[in-house]
C-alpha cells in the first residue's frame, strides 16, 4: 500500500512539472518507420549535420519503433549501428532519464529522454547523447560518429 501512494505521489509531482508544450525540435511524425538490418540494428543511411542532434535535449535522436513497451531494445537497435569517428567499437552505458516533454504515445501523457554516454578506445571524453523512444524522427547518425562496419 506504501508503494503504491509513493507511486501515485511520484506520479503526480513529475506530471505537474511537465510542460503542456514540447520544446523538442526535430520531431516528423511523417518519417519513414525505422527498418531493421540482418543484425538487427536499425538501417541508418543518412548523416545529421546539425551539431545538436542528439547532443542537445531539444534535438535527441528520435528512435520510436512501433511501440515503447521495450524501451531498451530500441536504444540498442540505434546504438550498436554506430561507430566512433574512426570506426572504432564504442560502448555505452544508460546514465540517467530526464527532461519530461508531453506525448501522446505514453499512458502517462508525458515521456522521458534517455541519455547515453559513450566511449571508445582513444577518445578524450565520452560524449552523451539524448534519446527519445515516443516521438519519430528522421534516424541520422549524429555528427562526429560513423556507422559500424558490417
Amino acid at each position: 500500500m506504501k508503494k503504491s501512494i509513493l507511486f501515485i505521489a511520484l506520479l503526480i509531482g513529475t506530471t505537474s512539472c511537465i510542460s503542456t508544450q514540447s520544446t523538442l525540435k526535430n520531431t516528423d511524425d511523417n518519417a519513414p518507420d525505422l527498418l531493421l538490418s540482418q543484425d538487427y540494428t536499425f538501417v541508418i543511411t543518412q548523416y545529421s549535420t546539425n551539431k545538436k542532434y542528439g547532443y542537445d535535449k531539444d534535438y535527441p535522436v528520435n528512435i520510436f519503433f512501433n511501440n515503447t513497451k521495450n524501451e531498451t531494445i530500441n536504444q540498442e537497435r540505434f546504438l550498436n549501428a554506430l561507430a566512433g569517428p574512426n570506426g572504432e567499437k564504442i560502448t555505452y552505458t544508460k546514465q540517467e532519464s530526464c527532461c519530461p516533454f508531453p506525448t501522446k504515445r505514453s499512458d502517462m501523457g508525458a515521456g522521458f529522454l534517455d541519455i547515453y554516454e559513450l566511449k571508445w578506445n582513444g577518445q578524450k571524453e565520452p560524449l552523451l547523447l539524448y534519446l527519445n523512444i515516443y516521438e519519430k524522427g528522421i534516424l541520422m547518425v549524429p555528427v562526429g560518429l560513423t556507422l559500424k562496419k558490417k
